[in-house]
């Protein structure tokens, strides 16, 4: 499977567990001057940006340590361009990160929501 078949399925994945979670998918690879974002959802009264990180090898550590302080902050800037720019009556908002194993038959051993993955106010 290449990266972008198994970064399609990654995203699959972490919409249906999402949606069972609560969430209503808004949009999904949302892209900007800033970066892009995987998925953006709403969560209760909350706006929520989405990064999904899928990985069948842990070896290099678990699929949420790939998002580094680097893509942490383009994150934030996303996300601030978008509520500027699609929501600007957004009062909460925050950055999640769906953290997917997949075992060598691309099956989820773990899919993992992970809300406030990021604070923004360090970016």
């Amino acid at each position: 499977m290449k990266n972008k078949e198994l970064g399609a399925l990654g995203e699959k994945l972490a919409r249906q567990r999402l949606k069972r979670a609560g969430y209503k998918i808004v949009t999904a690879n949302y892209r900007s001057l800033q970066g892009e974002v995987d998925l953006i959802a709403r969560h209760k009264a909350c706006l929520v940006f989405v990064e999904v990180k899928c990985r069948r090898d842990t070896a290099f550590g678990p699929p949420e340590e790939a998002v580094t302080a680097t893509k942490q902050k383009k994150l934030v800037h996303v996300a601030e361009f978008y509520i500027q720019h699609e929501a600007p009556d957004t009062r909460e908002w925050r950055i999640d990160v769906v953290a997917i194993e997949l075992d060598d038959r691309n099956r989820p051993l773990r899919i993992e929501i992970i809300e406030n993955a990021v604070n923004q106010q360090d970016y």
